[in-house]
């Protein structure tokens, strides 16, 4: 090797170097959030339910999914209501998530289904067999969650019936499954959320287990991170973790090993506590939000800067 293309690869490996560590650094640093004042302007005549889950698309515009009328609520970024629908669908909410290309897609528990809209609320996919729960490749028992790979696979965590994460291509073609019922690892007790991170690694909530489990693409597990029960769970554009904790009462932050680096909240109904925080998104501003079962809200909460 020439002493410039020697010099040229130092420079590059340089780079290569100072960017991961930039890039882990800004997952692992500690921040901190406030309560924020309630924002959302229902529509005329709308109570809240039981609030499950929560995300934004790429327009900054909030879903919000309750168990009520009108189930899938749209808000714009100051709270003002755009749209609802769902009401001839959905059995009883649970989880929500926005894809890459802002289809939205929810966990039904009382239909055991899946469903793909589009921002509109016009369906475009439904996965699984309707009122027919069971353990086929096209079944679900009250799936929790939905999660995106990177060449648009589908993986779906399944759930209260059958404990087991089920991996889907784009077009809804199964793929793969993997878990079974137990405490042992590699083993469910209500597979309850699911995210991919930076590293391409499956997050596995698994609550009743009362830990993280992390898996390959393929379902290889890569390690357990006990001691919280991860009801919910976030990743925000810095790949740090969020998890709401619905036992504790709690929202924390969570390194990329599993060690809990920060904590918020209490039981209760006032600003800044909660009531079965379930699931959570962080918007594009860094602010997070937590969808409440028992205190029938949306929780706001304001990043310090």
């Amino acid at each position: 090797m020439s002493p410039h293309n020697a010099r040229w690869t130092i420079v590059v490996m340089a780079l290569f170097f100072t960017c991961t560590v930039e890039n882990t650094s800004i997952a692992g640093e500690r921040i901190d959030f406030e309560p924020a004042p309630e924002f959302l302007q229902l529509p005329d005549g709308l109570t809240l339910g039981q609030c499950s889950a929560v995300d934004f698309d790429s327009q900054g515009r909030l879903y919000l999914f309750h168990r009520g009328k009108r189930p899938i609520l749209v808000f714009d970024r100051e709270g003002k209501f755009i749209r609802s629908w769902g009401d001839d669908l959905i059995g009883k909410a649970h989880g929500l998530r926005i894809d890459a290309d802002d289809n939205v897609w929810v966990t039904d528990i009382g239909h055991h289904m899946v469903f793909k809209f589009n921002s509109t609320g016009k369906l475009l996919l439904a996965l699984g067999q309707t009122d027919k729960p069971g353990l086929g490749e096209n079944q679900f028992d009250k799936p929790t969650d939905v999660a995106f790979g990177p060449k648009g696979e589908i993986y779906v965590t399944d759930g209260y019936g059958n404990s087991r994460v089920m991996k889907f291509a784009a077009n809804g073609k199964f793929l793969a499954s993997w878990g079974k019922p137990g405490k042992g690892r590699g083993e469910f007790d209500l597979p309850h959320s699911i995210c991919i991170d930076k590293q391409g690694r499956v997050l596995v909530g698994d609550r009743e287990n009362d830990r993280v489990q992390v898996f390959t693409a393929d379902g290889k597990l890569l390690a357990v991170w006990p001691g919280f029960a991860p009801y919910g769970m976030e990743l925000d554009k810095d790949g740090r973790l969020f998890v709401a904790d619905g036992r504790a009462s709690q929202v924390l932050q969570i390194d990329s090993t599993g060690k809990v680096q920060n904590s918020w909240g209490e039981k209760g109904a006032k600003p800044g506590q909660f009531n079965l925080p379930h699931m959570l998104a962080v918007d594009s501003a860094g602010n997070l939000y937590v969808a409440e079962v028992g205190n029938l809200r949306l929780q706001k909460l304001k990043r310090k800067r």
